[in-house]
């Protein structure tokens, strides 16, 4: 580490003594002041910055700044969740790679985030910071007026900087009260930040996992109920995080055979099969610097599964009649609402991909969860289907909002978006009626009058029907997850009069 440092044992010896000093900070600012001060020290350089993400990774703040020796005061300056304006840092955040450069001055790269001097400056190192998961939380930065290289220091800064970040949270812990935690856990998370609607409680951990992963490389498994909105999400996800100025491409599993799908993902070369009469690059070849979502990903056949982990494992691909690899950085959401780990004990879904793509799972709630959302998705629907139909913007009566209220809504938040973007259509006045709306009869509250044995009917045929459409109408399956027998079931079912035109409607 100290090979490449002038006197490596005296700068030894000054590390030490900054771990030191590190160690004693009685709090965050001074630990943080600290650390810049020291920084600047070690490096002999005249500027050292310090900034961080905030909690839900959308946001970078200078923290600390030291310049010529004196800790400046800090005016709550920070840097738009729009790294696009300032290249240097956005390289270094997103590519969690250090940046080294010689010779600013004749440098293309814009430099707005060095406080402007009389004398220019020449050198810069910026160093991204991990935590303990390898997840980037922030970027160190030294600057300075000399003609000098500074990547001698990136490999101590790093280990340095990675101390401070857990001392950090040390403090955190240490200083925060007891109500100040029970607040900040019940505080919800902006659901604006990721542009998705919605203030529930499932919502808002749907919220807080999403600023755990958005800035990680991790792998992200969508889970849900269909229609909960795993494609939305996953466009949040790309569209707030660093690789939203790249491509977001999607792809259904189940929308292809097996051969087919195979050179939609990887692509082909030419000869490789009849009618391939030139190259063509894959999805992933698309999606290169992007992010790639892989919809129904349990529909996904085997054989192509092997490729697929082979991908996660070595991030390179072989397009079909190729016999060379290359390289291609992309991020993978895989989305199902399939049980994925039930797929593994029947030996249709490979074991060791399952645990590759659940790095990072994410259950999106179903909307008979999210109490409190449904009127505002409702409201954002009419909203949406009016500025679409160029007519005037629609008002509700008070039973078309409570005839929403009392349905449970199966089909999730894709429903409800058709439910009401057809109710647009249907009103003729500026309101919204409660006839406007078709609803589900066995998803709507149970009728007065009936007996004990007619209300348990009503719920038994409304649960085979929910559990048939989660499965795509596969009884088996629907039986396994009921814990009953295949033969059971069909008598259940046609007890109820239940009918495949039931399961599809």
């Amino acid at each position: 580490m100290f090979t490449q440092v002038p006197q490596p044992l005296m700068y030894a010896e000054a590390l030490v003594a900054q771990l030191v000093s590190l160690a004693r900070a009685a709090d965050g600012p001074a630990l943080l002041g600290e650390f810049v001060r020291g920084v600047a020290e070690l490096s002999g350089c005249e500027l050292s910055q310090l900034y961080l993400l905030d909690a839900t990774h959308t946001r970078l703040g200078l923290s600390a700044e030291c310049l010529d020796g004196a800790l400046q005061p800090r005016e709550a300056a920070s840097l738009s969740a729009d790294y696009n304006g300032e290249q240097l840092l956005q390289f270094a955040l997103c590519q969690s790679r250090v940046v080294n450069m010689v010779g600013l001055n004749g440098s293309l790269h814009d430099t707005n985030f060095l406080p402007p001097r009389d004398t220019p400056w020449q050198s810069l190192l910026c160093v991204p910071l991990v935590n303990t998961q390898k997840a980037v939380e922030g970027l160190l930065l030294c600057a300075s007026r000399e003609h000098m290289d500074l990547q001698a220091f990136a490999d101590s800064m790093l280990q340095l900087g990675s101390f401070v970040l857990g001392q950090l949270q040390l403090l955190h812990h240490l200083h925060r009260p007891l109500r100040a935690a029970e607040a900040e856990a019940s505080t919800p998370v902006s659901a604006s930040g990721y542009g998705l609607i919605g203030t529930s409680t499932a919502m808002r951990q749907t919220y807080r996992l999403i600023s755990k992963v958005l800035h990680s490389p991790y792998t992200i498994l969508l889970c849900g109920e269909t229609g909960t909105g795993k494609e939305v999400v996953a466009r949040a996800i790309h569209d707030y995080g660093p690789r939203r100025s790249q491509a977001f491409v999607v792809q259904n599993c189940a929308a292809f055979p097996e051969s087919l799908l195979e050179s939609e993902l990887f692509g082909y070369r030419k000869g490789a099969f009849t009618g391939a009469d030139c190259d063509r690059p894959g999805l992933f070849d698309a999606a290169n610097g992007g992010t790639l979502l892989l919809d129904e990903i349990g529909d996904m056949p085997l054989s192509l599964q092997a490729k697929l982990l082979r991908v996660l494992q070595e991030s390179e691909i072989r397009p079909l009649g190729s016999n060379d690899t290359h390289k291609v950085d992309v991020r993978i959401i895989a989305a199902t609402h399939r049980d994925l780990a039930m797929l593994v004990s029947e030996g249709t879904f490979r074991e060791d991909l399952y645990y590759r793509l659940a790095q990072f799972p994410i259950e999106l709630p179903a909307l008979r969860q999210r109490e409190g959302d449904i009127l505002d998705l409702a409201r954002h629907f009419a909203e949406k289907a009016c500025a679409f139909l160029c007519r005037e913007r629609v008002s509700w009566s008070e039973t078309a909002l409570n005839l929403l209220l009392n349905y449970s809504f199966p089909g999730n938040v894709r429903e409800l978006k058709g439910l009401v973007e057809r109710a647009v259509l249907l009103c003729e006045g500026g309101e919204l009626q409660a006839e406007h709306f078709s609803l589900n009869r066995e998803a709507l509250p149970e009728a007065v009058g009936l007996n004990l044995r007619e209300r348990l009917e009503r719920v038994e045929r409304h649960l085979l029907l929910a559990c048939l459409r989660k499965n795509d109408g596969n009884q088996s399956l629907a039986a396994r997850e009921l814990g009953l027998p295949r033969r059971t079931l069909l008598y259940r079912l046609g007890r109820l009069n239940i009918n495949l035109s039931d399961v599809e409607g």
